[in-house]
């Protein structure tokens, strides 16, 4: 319960124009420090999250183990440890690429879904809670690599769960 208050109030700063993406190229040690904030750090959190619940818990847990096995006692950056869950993933799915759509974008998606008989349309763009005129640019390029899951009337919740990757702006 405490960790989804800390997801609600990280995903309401970063609803604002004036956020910023989990990892970006930093020029000071000012912008370092402002990079290390709550919303860094739960965001990145709620990421993994996502990412485990999509790979199955097997899965991350193996790419975990191959991206600390591979860089024990040194230094490594996020591409590291997105290139470790390729290859657990055998290039069925380029993690690396799903996962740069969220640490890079500040903010994150609005997806609507529309059902019209047994067509499903699924929808993204881009969330803000409330425009900042002096803070406002155009995010109209953002596009994420959204992982939906979704069950059937012919499915339980834990036996068959489908997947499908968004990674347009409309699917």
């Amino acid at each position: 319960e405490d960790f989804l208050t800390l997801i609600f109030k990280a995903m309401m700063k970063d609803t604002l124009n004036s956020s910023h993406p989990v990892s970006s190229a930093v020029q000071s040690s000012e912008q370092i420090e402002e990079m290390f904030d709550t919303l860094s750090y739960i965001k990145g959190a709620s990421l993994l999250l996502m990412l485990k619940h999509y790979l199955t818990k097997d899965v991350f847990q193996a790419g975990i183990r191959v991206y600390l096995h591979n860089h024990n006692y040194r230094t490594a950056q996020s591409d590291d440890l997105w290139d470790s869950m390729n290859e657990i993933t055998n290039g069925t799915l380029d993690v690396k690429k799903m996962m740069k759509t969220w640490i890079v974008h500040k903010g994150f998606p609005l997806v609507t879904v529309v059902r019209k008989g047994k067509i499903i349309s699924v929808q993204q763009e881009k969330f803000l809670y409330r425009v900042e005129p002096e803070n406002w640019t155009s995010d109209a390029s953002y596009l994420w690599h959204i992982p939906l899951t979704y069950i059937t009337n012919r499915c339980n919740f834990t036996h068959c769960t489908k997947a499908y990757l968004l990674d347009q702006k409309s699917g």
